[in-house]
């Protein structure tokens, strides 16, 4: 349960009955069933402890949970990247998969696997348990909400719960609330929940059956990798991704719950699915933007851990670290290292030269603010007649970069990775991939 917060606790019972529940940490309460047999109460949690708790709940019966531990608790969810369990999927693995595996008998670390359900009506009950870390339970689970777990584990030293709640190939629209989606009149959500395969596709189908049954239950924070699903039809993405967002804030009550994006990684649609549909760069771009504009938000980047053969990338670790970092650094207050990577922040024109400034997020005064080790590329320029050539780039002392191309002598606009698949070059001092980004807002 998560520490020093009024965690709900909720069930059933006859209808009109006295609820009484008593805690080893000495904080209780007395409720009462409504006429439909429901209740729901708070009970406060004390500072994280790694000495288990007992809480019991007396109605009609009685009901003791034991071995109950008190520390920080996050939900993930997504699509097949945050699904993606440690022993992987099929040809896709998972890099230091049986390291992490071979160690993973850590009792202080909790793990909930919520299970793959569809509903066209909002549900009570859960297709999961907790179960302690263990070979056989991290082998099954997300390999970044695991290893995002245990490095939170061994940084805070304190208990930690993961919850996963994740289902591949769902667009974002099945995981928002039917209040949520009215707005958006071309999407039509079902009535009945059709026995097809596809039912994980209607929306807000995921949210009635995985998102809404958690309810209130009191988290730290989400982390949520999900988009390659919606890169058919791009442009609407950034607005479900802001409705999602404020959604499920209002289902855990609590407005400035902290929300972790992971930018879509590289992969080679055009060539590996047989597709002219290439979209991934404006589902990055919105994806961006959302973190920029949304509070209590971030983002990982992934450019340099994509793999253009491979929708499921095996560097698991690396993002997982970053989204740490991002958590440590905005919600533990932790200081002295860098978390966020460097942002595209202007440009300006110098006779047939662009200069690019970016703002940085660091506690280091450096002014070598770029990685000057390898060539940047994936850089390209534009003139008036919207024709991309790729670009040369000089990296400055002031912390700016200058590029240009021969074939363009009026430069108009500037893009770096804004493709599908590609090789990030642009890196931080401390190894921050700078986001994809483009200075035009050109239709494609």
């Amino acid at each position: 349960m998560q520490q020093q917060e009024n965690v709900s606790i909720w069930g059933w019972d006859t209808p009109n009955t006295e609820i009484v529940i008593t805690t080893t940490w000495g904080k209780n309460a007395i409720t009462k069933t409504n006429d439909d047999g429901s209740w729901r109460t708070k009970i406060r949690t004390p500072k994280a402890t790694f000495n288990p708790q007992t809480l019991t709940i007396r109605g009609s019966s009685l009901v003791t949970f034991t071995d109950v531990l008190i520390g920080e608790v996050w939900f993930c969810s997504g699509q097949s990247n945050m699904e993606m369990p440690l022993i992987g999927f099929n040809k896709s693995y998972v890099f230091n998969s049986e390291e992490f595996i071979n160690a993973a008998e850590k009792t202080d670390i909790r793990l909930f696997n919520n299970g793959r359900e569809a509903s066209v009506m909002p549900e009570e009950g859960l297709n999961g348990k907790w179960e302690k870390s263990s070979k056989n339970s991290v082998s099954k689970f997300s390999a970044i909400g695991y290893m995002f777990g245990l490095k939170l584990f061994q940084k805070l030293k304190v208990p930690i719960g993961i919850i996963e709640s994740s289902w591949g190939g769902t667009q974002i629209q099945s995981w928002i609330s039917r209040e949520g989606l009215l707005k958006y009149k071309d999407v039509k959500i079902p009535e009945v929940l059709p026995s097809d395969i596809n039912k994980q596709k209607r929306p807000t189908c995921l949210y009635n059956a995985m998102i809404f049954p958690f309810q209130d239950f009191a988290i730290k924070g989400i982390l949520w990798y999900q988009g390659e699903s919606n890169r058919g039809t791009p442009a609407p993405y950034k607005d479900y991704l802001k409705t999602l967002i404020k959604d499920w804030r209002l289902q855990w009550k609590d407005k400035t719950l902290p929300f972790y994006l992971v930018q879509i990684a590289p992969y080679a649609y055009d060539k590996n699915r047989n597709t002219n549909t290439i979209n991934a760069d404006l589902i990055r771009e919105a994806q961006k933007q959302v973190a920029n504009e949304v509070s209590n938000t971030g983002i990982v980047i992934t450019t340099d851990v994509g793999n253009c053969d491979d929708i499921h990338p095996p560097q698991k670790e690396t993002i997982a670290e970053r989204l740490l970092n991002l958590a440590l650094a905005e919600q533990y207050h932790l200081k002295g290292f860098d978390y966020k990577s460097p942002e595209y922040k202007s440009l300006k024109i110098k006779e047939n030269k662009a200069v690019l400034r970016f703002k940085f997020f660091s506690d280091k005064k450096s002014n070598k603010a770029f990685d000057t080790n390898q060539e940047i590329k994936s850089f390209y320029v534009a003139g008036k007649d919207r024709q991309f050539y790729e670009a040369k780039v000089v990296v400055n002392k002031n912390q700016t970069l200058t590029v240009f191309s021969p074939q363009v002598n009026e430069i108009i606009a500037v893009r770096y990775g804004f493709e599908d698949c590609l090789k990030g070059s642009l890196f931080s001092v401390s190894g921050l991939p700078v986001s994809p980004f483009r200075t035009d807002s050109w239709s494609k």
